[in-house]
């Protein structure tokens, strides 16, 4: 799948600051992640539903009522323009699992405060929790 802006910088920002991802509620949409596992970065999809994703592995789950193992690991989850109700269980999550959370929202949304702003120059990104 072709990366458009949004995906490749995301990509290029996980695969450059860390060794292994979930990308959390990717709605089919693999561009980021294939980025990320090109680069040798072990990656995860999660979704509500199921999607072809070729060769990037994925796994239905919500993160409302996430199964741990799935995530078990994982140096960040990120999200691709999350709805800002899936925030605080991302957050929960994140920190459960002692992961960073990495976020692009979607124009001037943000989450509280914002978190800590990681400038890519080319987008913005919110990393709402770090690990330890």
């Amino acid at each position: 799948m072709a990366a458009c802006r949004i995906e490749r910088a995301v990509g290029e920002y996980i695969r450059d600051h860390y060794r292994s991802a979930v990308e959390i509620g990717f709605g089919g949409r693999t561009a980021a992640a294939e980025i990320v596992q090109n680069a040798g970065v072990s990656v995860l999809c999660t979704d509500l539903h199921p999607y072809p994703t070729g060769l990037v592995p994925a796994v239905v789950d919500d993160v409302f009522v996430p199964r741990l193992p799935y995530y078990a690991g994982a140096a960040v989850l990120y999200a691709i323009r999350p709805g800002c109700e899936m925030m605080m269980p991302m957050m929960d999550l994140a920190k459960r699992i002692g992961a960073d959370l990495v976020v692009y929202h979607l124009g001037f949304e943000l989450y509280e405060n914002g978190g800590e702003i990681l400038d890519t120059g080319d987008i913005l990104l919110h990393r709402y929790v770090k690990r330890a």
